[in-house]
């Protein structure tokens, strides 16, 4: 049982999500941030910096008997093709390493839609092989953030080899709360869905998510994984197959995806985690005012 956990990226959306659910479950927090925003509840120590920088991630982990790892540069847009690639793959690295030594033996890490490579590649309209995407598709990586989020994978492999560690890569879709990002995002995609074409209008509600972390915290063994994790239904107000065939039609259907059903195979995450995403946008709040 988890009794204090270590957060990266806690200051961020799905970090102040997760030091909600630990404080609402009794379990301590410790929060390594950037900058401090000074509003961070429930964390029991705040500790600043870079979790590249292995002092810090040391100072960070101070008692604590897991890491949930969110710190990032979340997109390859704002940000040399350096910064995004070293930043993001040193951090994971240096967390997890300090982690193991520290005799932690429990990880979740943020892995993202984005390794599949669709989201940034520079072909003009990538699309899957095949639907319900499931982990075993080949990426198309073609951009430095992505690329970062295959490596965290391979790092956690490697890292529980190295520690005897159980890692669990969370490969989350757009994420963000209803009223904060989602209805926006849902209202935007509707009216143009070839905007969520990339992202084959996934979505997850940010409580979804941190439960998905700590969640990942509970399982046994020492090995890594890595899970798809969405919402069941897609964001916008149309059937799947039919956005498919519009956007993606050299994708072949493994199996009928009926209604609005998402078409990402999530039930990795439901085996591993028993993780289903329950908080859902009503079909009428996707749709166009």
């Amino acid at each position: 049982m988890v009794r204090r956990a270590m957060v990266t990226g806690a200051a961020g959306r799905i970090g102040r999500a997760v030091l909600a659910l630990l404080a609402e479950r009794g379990i301590e927090a410790n929060a390594l941030v950037l900058e401090d925003p000074g509003d961070l509840a429930g964390a029991r120590l705040v500790v600043t910096g870079d979790a590249a920088d292995a002092k810090t991630v040391r100072a960070a982990l101070e008692g604590a008997d897991a890491v949930i790892h969110l710190a990032a540069i979340p997109t390859p847009a704002r940000n040399t093709a350096f910064e995004v690639f070293a930043g993001n793959s040193l951090s994971t690295f240096t967390v997890l390493e300090e982690a193991g030594r520290a005799g932690i033996r429990h990880a979740a890490v943020a892995s993202s839609w984005g390794v599949t490579g669709l989201p940034w590649t520079a072909a003009e309209d990538p699309h899957p092989p095949y639907a319900p995407v499931d982990e075993e598709m080949a990426s198309q990586v073609a951009d430095p953030y992505g690329l970062s989020k295959q490596v965290d994978e391979l790092t956690a492999q490697m890292m529980a080899r190295r520690h005897g560690m159980s890692v669990v890569c969370l490969r989350y879709p757009y994420v963000g709360g209803f009223e904060e990002r989602l209805y926006a995002h849902a209202a935007r995609l509707t009216a143009d869905p070839a905007a969520g074409a990339r992202e084959l209008w996934t979505y997850l509600e940010v409580h979804d998510a941190a439960r998905a972390a700590l969640l990942a915290l509970d399982v046994p063994g020492r090995a890594a994984h890595a899970v798809h994790l969405c919402a069941p239904e897609i964001i916008v107000p149309y059937p799947t197959e039919e956005l498919l065939r519009r956007f993606h039609p050299t994708t072949v259907l493994r199996r009928p995806l009926p209604g609005r059903a998402a078409p990402v195979d999530t039930s990795a995450a439901r085996r591993l985690l028993g993780f289903t995403a329950q908080n859902l946008l009503g079909h009428g709040a996707v749709l166009p005012s």
